[in-house]
């Protein structure tokens, strides 16, 4: 199979204007049309057990232990932690809005409300602004600069949000051509939040971080909007000595997705396509939430994360995607796991997937995100020599 595909020189320009590029997506082409990437290709192998009771902490407990709540305090006076918002993909559930601007709450979007609390959870430890890193994709990133900028970036400094772009290429359809929409024109999408190590480097903002001091990011969906700087779990990881710390919530019936399991021994996250056929998923009692704390050290380090094969429908027709996950990260570092409240005023996972989501739940989301609140703790001597 010729290595020139596309033969359109202009869509391979396109292609080529952003990682993964046009030879990775001809490559990841021929894989699948060889069958060397499909569904069989997507599931872990070796053996897969659940976790075991005391491979998770008890994470409502930690948020208020005070040894935990002084280290995390210290790091954010310091300056060493800050967030990272996935803010990219399509939003195609929210009928293709971006969803960072999509108003929660009168003016404040989910984009604000991650702000304003990074806002208020500084002015709680009288420390100064963590950095806020937006990784955008093309289709939400001129949107949500336009956002910011017409409500003022809801009082946030301008030069402590850093914004990069994930990667970007073409669907395919099911003969393994570029998928080409309605108005002619190729159809591109954002191959997954795997991208956040590669862009992150390729964007030179990890080291801009890491050189003023940074060490630690916290990882969330821009739609869970109490994920939230805690510095009592901020405090936990650094403490644990883990390059990750993974927030797993109670797995409520209907949920699908990612959970914690056991792959030849190793505790992973494992998608909820990749378990073997078979496989009761049931017998894990908790689900990843998509929200994780890094050492930096772990997204500066390369990994051969999967290429996935993702079946989707554009326009009511079939289409081929290639994605990565940034959970796959798991199985190559040191990883600490985090039970965290579901419901309640201290609840951590409130995902909103599509309007009807934010209708239902947005008087427990908004009365969950205005309980948060952080009390300023002195850095006690044990905790300093953590």
């Amino acid at each position: 199979m010729s290595t020139r595909w596309p033969a359109d020189e202009r869509l391979r320009a396109a292609l080529d204007a952003t990682p993964p590029g046009a030879a990775t997506l001809a490559w990841l082409r021929n894989e699948w049309l060889e069958g060397r990437l499909g569904d069989a290709h997507n599931r872990v192998s070796g053996v897969v057990s659940p976790p075991e009771p005391d491979d998770i902490d008890d994470g409502a407990g930690i948020r208020h232990d005070p040894a935990a709540i002084a280290v995390g305090h210290r790091a954010l006076t310091r300056g060493e932690a800050g967030l990272v918002v996935l803010n990219g993909g399509m939003a195609t559930r929210f009928g293709g809005v971006v969803k960072g601007v999509v108003p929660v709450d009168g003016e404040r979007s989910f984009l604000a409300l991650k702000l304003l609390d990074a806002l208020r959870t500084a002015d709680a430890c009288k420390a100064s602004p963590p950095v806020v890193l937006l990784m955008n994709s093309r289709a939400t990133h001129d949107a949500t600069w336009a956002h910011l900028r017409a409500h003022d970036f809801f009082g946030y400094p301008r030069e402590l949000i850093w914004a990069f772009e994930q990667q970007w290429t073409a669907r395919l359809d099911d003969r393994g051509e570029v998928f080409v929409e309605s108005d002619g024109e190729p159809s591109f999408y954002g191959p997954g939040h795997g991208d956040l190590g590669p862009s992150l480097r390729a964007s030179g903002l990890l080291d801009r971080f890491v050189a003023g001091g940074g060490r630690t990011l916290l990882m969330s969906n821009v739609d869970n909007v109490v994920a939230t700087l805690d510095p009592g779990l901020l405090g936990h990881h650094l403490r644990s000595g883990a390059r990750i710390c993974v927030e797993l919530v109670d797995k409520w019936p209907g949920d699908a997705g990612g959970a914690p399991a056991r792959v030849d021994g190793r505790l992973q996250i494992v998608e909820g396509f990749r378990f073997p056929v078979g496989f009761d998923q049931a017998r894990i009692p908790v689900f990843n939430t998509n929200t994780l704390w890094f050492d930096t050290a772990a997204l500066t380090a390369e990994h051969p994360l999967t290429w996935f094969v993702v079946r989707k429908e554009v326009e009511g027709r079939p289409v081929i995607q290639f994605e990565r996950l940034v959970g796959e990260l798991t199985a190559f570092e040191s990883t600490r796991w985090l039970r965290v409240p579901r419901d309640g005023l201290e609840t951590r996972f409130v995902p909103i997937k599509s309007p009807a989501d934010l209708e239902g739940a947005r008087l427990a989301l908004l009365d969950a995100w205005n309980a948060r609140g952080v009390s300023p703790v002195p850095v006690a001597r044990e905790a300093a020599q953590a």
